[in-house]
């Protein structure tokens, strides 16, 4: 059985983690400072209260040397390894785990390392992880289980609104155009990840509960022949500090599609220092993006 990595951009509940045996590679961020990542974690409410406090966060990708080390660790464990890596239109992780697997590779003629780059972030990115467990537990090869998430990454479908988009135009995510959206009163975006991995403004909405309600109209409109795969298996909801919000969203697509499971978590700080407090994310399988 081989190996499943990830990045801590998945934004996977740690028991869910430690259940499949999921090793997670740690983006780091600085705040006020202080460097928080794989030695020092923050208490994610924590995190959410400092930046609306005004504390703005840096956040750094993982280099080659870090991803070399962390692999050459996983290979004492299994030669077999499916690294599924946080989008490359929004970090250059990816890159640095493929420079990390090639130098493996040559150094270790055993190891079978694939890299698949997800086009996906938070839990967008963990439901990747979530299928290719799935497809691992049912008894499929890495390969076949590589193939099967290469095949259907434009399938993961990423839907967003944030409170502000003042944060994700300081981390160059959107233009200073788009980011003016995000000052007008009561206005709210809609975002999603596109077939590139790349943020995209794509509608604004009037209000808070509206802009809710848009995920899930934009889920009725994207999931097509996949409805019966989300109502059978998981659907992903991540929040910057607003729990009540995503499950108001779940209980809405509870009622509308009869899909009752639903994985709530927040939107970690690596990626949460980009999208701001008050950020809700939805994650299912559709005909496309």
């Amino acid at each position: 059985m081989f190996q499943i990595v990830t990045d801590s951009t998945a934004d996977l509940p740690k028991e869910y983690v430690r259940e499949h045996g999921i090793d997670v590679v740690s983006l780091s961020y600085i705040m006020d400072g202080v460097t928080y990542g794989k030695e020092l974690e923050m208490d994610t409410k924590e995190f959410y209260d400092r930046m609306r406090a005004g504390n703005m966060p840096t956040t750094s990708q993982v280099n080659p040397e870090e991803a070399r080390e962390f692999l050459e660790k996983c290979l004492e464990k299994n030669t077999e390894i499916l690294y599924l890596a946080f989008s490359s239109g929004l970090s250059g992780t990816y890159s640095s785990a493929c420079i990390a697997a090639e130098e493996l590779r040559e150094e270790h003629p055993e190891a079978n390392i694939i890299v698949i780059d997800t086009l996906s972030a938070s839990l967008g990115e963990g439901l990747v992880v979530h299928k290719a467990v799935r497809l691992r537990d049912e008894g499929r090869s890495l390969e076949e289980t590589a193939e099967w998430i290469r095949t259907h990454l434009k399938n993961f479908v990423h839907i967003f609104t944030v409170d502000d988009l003042f944060h994700l135009h300081r981390g160059g995510r959107v233009s200073k155009a788009a980011a003016v959206l995000g000052t007008l009163v009561s206005v709210k975006p809609k975002l999603h990840v596109d077939d590139e991995g790349h943020l995209i403004l794509i509608d604004k909405v009037r209000g808070r509960k509206k802009a809710l309600k848009a995920l899930v109209d934009y889920m009725a409109e994207k999931m097509g022949t996949w409805e019966q795969e989300n109502r059978e298996d998981t659907i992903m909801i991540s929040h910057g500090d607003a729990l009540e919000d995503a499950e108001f969203v779940r209980d809405l697509i509870r009622e509308q599609f009869g899909i009752e499971n639903c994985v709530i978590e927040y939107v970690g700080p690596t990626i949460g220092a980009h999208s701001g407090p008050g950020t809700i994310a939805l994650f299912f399988m559709g005909e496309s993006r």
